[in-house]
This record gives C-alpha cells, structure tokens and sequence, in this order.
C-alpha cells in the first residue's frame, strides 16, 4: 500500500465491479446453456427463482458465496465459478472503497468518526438506500441496489466472534439531518441505540456548540487489523486514501483520541440519541 519511495498510495480507484459481474454472469450463462438447463430449472436446483438468476447473468445481482459454490457444483463447473468469489465479494464495493472494504472485514479494531453522515456500518438499509439515490452524478438503479447490499454485508461484522472493538464518534448535525424523511431518521437512531448497546460498541456524539474541534479536517477511520498492521483511510468526493507509514497514523490515532475526549461520553451519547428519537 505504499509506493517506493514510502509514501502511501492511492488504492485502485478503477471502478471495474460492474464489468466484472457482468463477465461473471455470462460465464454462468455459458456453463448453463451447457448443461442443457433454463434459467428456472437451474434456479429449482440452487434455491432461487428464475429472476435472480437472470439478474445474476446479467450482472445486475451480486450471487451470494453459497450461491456461487452451488452453481459451481450444479454445472459441473470444475471450481471456476468458485474461483472467483472473493473477486465477486471485491465487486460489491466502489473501486475507491474496496481495499478499506478488506481491511474493514478482518479489523480487529475499528474506530470512526463521521462528519457527514451516519457511518455505514450503522445504516439501516432505507438510510442507505436514500444516501446512494442523492449521490451525484446519479447511479441507475442496480447500482444502487448493489452498493445497498454490500453496505448490509458489511454489517457481519457486528456478528464476529470474537468481536472486533469499535468506536464511532457521530456529529450531531449528522443525527439531525433526515436524509430519506423523519420515518427513515427515527428507523436510523433506533439502529444506533440497538448497536450502541452492544459490549464491543461505544458510540459518542460531538455536540454542535463545542468551541473545540479535532476533527475539522474531516472524516477518519482507524483499523488495526489481525496481522497487528494500524491503517488510517480518509475519503472524500469519492476520493480515498489509505495510510501506512507509522507516522501519519499516529498522528490520525492522536486526532481521533482528542476527538473522542471533546465529544460526549457513550452513556450520555446514547441518552441524547434517545431524546431526539423522541423529537422526531
């Protein structure tokens, strides 16, 4: 992740996942027209219907891993369709989020602070529905769906055991903004309050009025992951950088402390999440 010369590099920001589904689903395609096999008959055989495996072959719909390992024995496929499920997995995510994306999923730390919107991992998927239809330029609508599904999936994490620590630190205009309408904002704070009583969780709000700010250079996310490596990744205006070097990373580690000091504590975040539930 870093170049020669020691600086950190931008990852690939080639946002091929689209491509890439597409020739995963004409692979399937293939291998089905050579069984002999419809659409419907090899959906009765996987546990799908006809559509989603029509999506599938057309790139349209990312197959889940059991899906892919079934079709791979279905049709005889020799392990092809199989060998490619991590870059399937990969294909989820926006060429500009995918190394985060693989870091995030094996983190055995992770610490957030959002300033815009609630963080991903948090977002129910209509909050997140609604964040990817305001984007700019606009994404058609399987694009949309795509990128809503992989933002659930990365919600797993929440499932891992043993569990990663996590901290998030939320502004509190961002709990106040009703992206998507007030009943998609009560939904949201209601998912806050349920995983913010989770023992590996503490989530912190800053207040609007703090005279003093840490996190005026914007959005951070600190990830340690299971090789003991500490990241910091940054993204903005669908820019991303992750960084290695161990200086820049304490500085961002430092920041982040700071922040988390001038923010409100986990107990008194989550009882004013409770009283703007109320408000809404």
């Amino acid at each position: 992740m870093t170049g020669a010369a020691g600086r950190p590099e931008l990852p690939d920001r080639d946002d091929s996942g689209a491509g890439f589904l597409q020739c995963f689903g004409k692979q399937m395609k293939l291998l089905r027209e050579q069984a002999g096999l419809t659409q419907a008959e090899l959906g009765s055989r996987l546990g799908y219907g006809e559509d989603q495996v029509a999506s599938v072959e057309q790139g349209r719909r990312i197959p889940k891993p059991q899906m892919i390992d079934k079709a791979d024995e279905v049709l005889g496929a020799g392990g092809v369709l199989r060998a490619m499920k991590d870059a399937v997995a990969r294909a989820r995510y926006p060429g500009f989020f995918r190394d985060a994306a693989r870091l995030e999923a094996d983190a055995v730390e992770l610490h957030v602070y959002a300033s815009q919107a609630v963080p991903g991992l948090l977002q129910t998927e209509e909050y997140a529905r609604a964040v990817f239809a305001m984007w700019r330029p606009l994404l058609d609508e399987d694009t949309i769906e795509q990128r809503v599904l992989a933002r659930m999936a990365r919600q797993e994490i929440f499932s891992r055991w043993p569990a990663p620590l996590m901290s998030f630190v939320i502004e509190e205009a961002v709990l106040q903004r009703p992206i998507g309408g007030r009943r998609v904002l009560r939904g949201q704070l209601e998912q806050i309050l349920l995983i913010g009583q989770k023992r590996n969780v503490e989530i912190q709000v800053m207040p609007t009025d703090r005279e003093d700010h840490a996190g005026l250079g914007g959005p951070l996310t600190l990830i340690e992951t299971t090789g003991q490596q500490r990241i910091a990744y940054m993204e903005v205006q669908d820019i991303s950088r992750l960084l290695t070097e161990r200086k820049p990373v304490r500085e961002a580690e430092a920041r982040y402390g700071i922040i988390r000091a001038q923010a409100l504590t986990p107990r008194e975040s989550l009882s004013y999440i409770e009283k703007l539930l109320g408000a809404v």
